[in-house]
Parts: C-alpha cells; structure tokens; sequence
C-alpha cells in the first residue's frame, strides 16, 4: 500500500513538471520567468506609410527604446508605394506598416514579408480639408468640382491615399471633371503641406493627418458608399530580418494596449 502511494506521489510530480513545462514553452520563457529578453545592441528597422510618422516619433518609437534601452528603432518613411519599391530594391527592413493592403499583398506574394505576422491592424478615415483661414464655400465633397483652383492629393499611383481620393472621386462621378486642376503629392504629408500653405485651395487626406496640424480644417469625412473598402494599415515583419528577437519584440510591444491607446490617441481607429 505505501509503495503504490508514493507511486502515486511520483506521477503527481511527473505531471506537474510537464504542465510547468508547457507553459514556459507556449508562454514564453522570459514572460514565465517575469523578465524581458536581453536584446542590448540589437536593431529594429522600419518602414511605414508617410501618415504614420507622428505617433511613431512622437510616442511610439520613445517607448518602445524606454522599455528596452538597448534597442534602437530607426524608421523610413514614404509613401507605401516608394516604400514597396524600396524593400523590393534591398531597403534593410525588419517591420512593414502599410496604409493599403495593396502594396503589402505585393510583397507577401513575393515572398519577402513573412504572411504568417501579416495583421490587418488599424483603419483610417478620408477627409476634405481647407487652410485654416480659408472662407471658401465648402460643406461636402460634391463642392470639389466648384473649386477654381489647385486639389491635392496623392499621387495615385504609388500613393494610398491618392488611390482612396481617386476612388472617392470616381465614385462620385467627378474624377474626369476635376483631373486637370489636381496637384499630386509624393506622400500624404506632401498633400497636407500643400494645403497648409495655401498653395491648394483644398485636399484630401486621412483624417490623422488633418488632426496633426492646426494649419488646416477639415470640411467632412469621404462618404461611406464612395469608399468600396475601408482605410486599412497592416503590418508584417519581414522574412529575412536581422534581430529575430528585437523585430518581435517591437511587433508584440505595437499590438499591446498602451500602444493601441496611443493610436486611438492619434486619431486611429483599431481594425477589429
């Protein structure tokens, strides 16, 4: 009888060492342990859309440094289109953050983003905005084919928010009317300049770049049924990154909820 107890007591002790040690395995060692993985001297590069620039120099990239001084964080930011060409070329990058799935399929379907990290993460609206002091007579998007002088956007060709303002536009019947007085911008922050300045009596873009600047004034949001698919930001590591555990680190850190607070904070809107 004693024998089969402390055969029992045995495979009690056997058991939880196996459950102990699956969940270091599923949760990780460094979270199991309640500590953070050294990644002293370890490098993140990012790439990401133009529009995303201020909450990442601002808040995001300084807090992500903070939690894990060794690591350095340099970002490059475009247009998603210039920045597909420049990954595409050899830009050393460890995290994409797009402003369309667009340019984000074509580099998964190249095999150079690695699809399983791929995560359809944050939405954005397209807005009509003016020069703060501007009194033009303006209340929706159907006023655009009235405006005698310059409209920016971006360039649709390799610029995402130019490619959702065309398809307002086109949608709205007004693309072909209003094409020769467009002024097309290398990036959204181009577009917004243009309109800060006064050098386009009016533009269109994401509604987290018009909240960046007192220099201009939203007139109204692009009409739902103009849009055929909501304003999406992915975001993958790349296949080929450097740092494996630093690159993870700052895509966990991205998906946490003080940072997703931080977008909401810039005007962001979490894709659920």
């Amino acid at each position: 009888m004693k024998f089969s107890k402390k055969m029992l007591i045995v495979a009690i002790i056997a058991i939880v060492a196996i459950v102990c040690a699956s969940s270091v395995v599923s949760a990780g060692l460094f979270d199991f342990l309640g500590g953070e993985p050294d990644l002293d001297g370890q490098e993140v590069n990012l790439a990401a859309a133009a529009s995303l620039k201020n909450v990442f120099d601002d808040k995001l990239i300084p807090m992500f440094e903070e939690k894990y001084p060794g690591v350095t964080v340099t970002a490059t930011y475009a247009s998603s289109g210039d920045l597909q060409t420049q990954i595409e070329n050899g830009l050393e990058t460890d995290v994409f953050m797009s402003a369309a799935n667009k340019q984000m399929n074509a580099l998964a379907d190249e095999g150079i983003v690695d699809n399983d990290t791929n995560l359809q993460f944050l939405e954005n609206k397209v807005v009509l905005i003016v020069p703060a002091d501007s009194d033009i007579n303006m209340t929706s998007f159907d006023d655009i084919k009235d405006v005698e002088g310059n409209i920016a956007i971006g360039d649709p060709e390799s610029v995402p928010a130019g490619q959702y303002a065309k398809e307002v536009l086109t949608n709205l019947g007004m693309w072909d009317e209003i094409e020769p007085k467009l002024s097309l911008g290398t990036d959204v922050t181009a577009v917004l300049n243009q309109v800060a300045q006064g050098s386009a009596d009016c533009g269109i873009v994401y509604s987290t770049d018009a909240l960046s600047t007192d220099d201009v004034k939203v007139i109204c949001e692009a009409p739902e049924d103009a849009l055929d698919t909501p304003v999406i930001y992915p975001i993958a590591s790349i296949k080929d990154t450097n740092d494996t555990e630093a690159t993870q680190a700052f895509m966990d850190f991205l998906q946490s909820q003080e940072a997703k607070d931080v977008f909401v904070e810039y005007g962001f809107t979490l894709h659920e």
